[in-house]
């Protein structure tokens, strides 16, 4: 996606050589707009897959992913990254570890909201390591519903999460694919 990978180039910041700030347009300050664009291309690659749930992740995901959910007229579940006194016991649960945050979750998704009846597209904003994502797959199959895939805004093609995901048979398909970054030549893009 052009307009995606010139937005990284001219705002984003690289840090070392595996982390990369989009924080100005992605997932802290986030571009409505720049969404709908990224929103009517995952509805593009996935259309015609019977999508009827979006499943995410909190934080930096759920922007992303209502504004996906539009374009397939369906609800998005976000797993929440701590038990709250409001939801029921009946939940899904699985433990990710945080790239970003270098601390293991218990994450966990309502068995009200998934189940066998659910097409299932997962919307993250990032896939470096694939421990969110993997995490997340393993809702869906503890909940019986179908993955249709996953829609990724940002991969890190350097590091090994992808390549994982994909060879359990995943269809991902990431808008923007890093294939190097560092603070002196900036980010070089896969594709």
């Amino acid at each position: 996606m052009e307009l995606l990978k010139a937005r990284i180039l001219r705002d984003g910041v690289v840090k070392g050589t595996d982390v990369l700030k989009v924080d100005s347009f992605l997932n802290h300050q986030m571009d409505v707009a720049l969404f709908e664009e990224i929103g009517k291309e995952f509805q593009h690659r996935f259309e015609g897959c019977g999508v009827n749930k979006i499943l995410t992740i909190e934080a930096s995901g759920i922007g992303i992913a209502c504004v996906t959910a539009q374009f397939f007229s369906c609800s998005v579940v976000f797993a929440k990254k701590s038990q709250t006194k409001n939801i029921a016991r009946a939940v899904y649960s699985t433990r990710v570890e945080s790239f970003t945050h270098g601390r293991v979750y218990d994450v966990i998704v309502s068995r009200q909201f998934l189940g066998p009846q659910d097409r299932v597209l997962i919307i993250d904003d990032f896939l470096a390591n694939g421990a969110a994502l993997e995490g997340l797959l393993d809702l869906v199959q503890q909940a019986g519903a179908v993955l249709v895939g996953a829609g990724i805004v940002i991969e890190k093609a350097f590091q090994p999460g992808g390549d994982r995901i994909r060879a359990q048979g995943v269809r991902v398909e990431s808008l923007a694919r890093v294939k190097a970054m560092s603070e002196a030549h900036g980010v070089e893009f896969a594709d």
